[in-house]
């Protein structure tokens, strides 16, 4: 844990720590859009996956901008670089910094899943071909340095597949499953691993992050696994 004096320029900080910031600062975004926000107070928020995301005190928890990972931070004396794979640039100038706060958190176990969405995975495990043709499980909670991954499939090349199960399939499901697919790639005895986000309902922004990151979605029908048939008379 650090708090740096105030006025004192950003400095490198623990490779795992999340690290809070409150300048003043105006803020520039060039990529396919450009957005540019004035000089004011506000809280830098850069955390261990390497996100960093600038917010005002509203607004509830939605960033007024931010740069997802996989990305890079260069710091200068008063301005942070911030460049994604696209090439798109977050700057961030540095007026006045009244804390420069660092704090380790640990491993999170992540959340703990409902009785729906725990039984969901238990019913795509046992029907793995769910996924594709050929797909066979190789474990459930296949567990990583960061928290279990729900399933461990192989496909019918017998290539690794990570799944993320959900019952509603948003942003912070895709940014989880991503921080696995990290790791798992980095282990010669699996990579390379595709990764699966299966959910009964997913968002739409969750499926744009999850493509532009290459992980297949998919909706699963959690009554059809179950083996329940739909009314076949309806009134319309």
């Amino acid at each position: 844990m650090h708090v740096a004096p105030a006025g004192h320029p950003p400095t490198v900080r623990y490779r795992r720590a999340v690290r809070l910031v409150i300048a003043k600062c105006s803020v520039d975004y060039v990529g396919r859009l450009s957005a540019h926000l004035p000089p004011a107070v506000r809280l830098l928020m850069v955390k261990a996956d390497g996100s960093v995301s600038i917010h005002a005190d509203d607004r509830a928890y939605k960033p007024l901008n931010w740069m997802s990972p996989p990305c890079k931070m260069q710091e200068a004396p008063g301005v942070w670089k911030v460049v994604n794979k696209a090439g798109e640039e977050l700057r961030i100038t540095l007026e006045e910094v009244f804390q420069d706060y660092s704090y380790e958190l640990g491993i999170d176990p992540g959340l703990v899943k409902d009785g729906v969405e725990a039984h969901l995975q238990e019913l795509l495990a046992k029907h793995p071909e769910t996924f594709g043709e050929g797909h066979t499980l190789v474990r459930r909670e296949y567990m990583t340095a960061i928290g279990p991954v729900d399933l461990l499939l192989k496909d019918a090349e017998g290539k690794s597949v990570a799944v993320e199960v959900k019952r509603r399939g948003e942003i912070d499901g895709v940014e989880q499953l991503t921080r696995y697919l990290e790791l798992m790639n980095r282990d010669p005895l699996l990579a390379p691993v595709q990764g699966v986000f299966a959910a009964q309902e997913i968002k739409p922004q969750a499926r744009v992050l999850a493509t532009d990151r290459g992980i297949r979605c998919v909706v699963v029908d959690y009554d059809k696994l179950r083996g329940m048939k739909k009314d076949e008379l309806t009134l319309f």
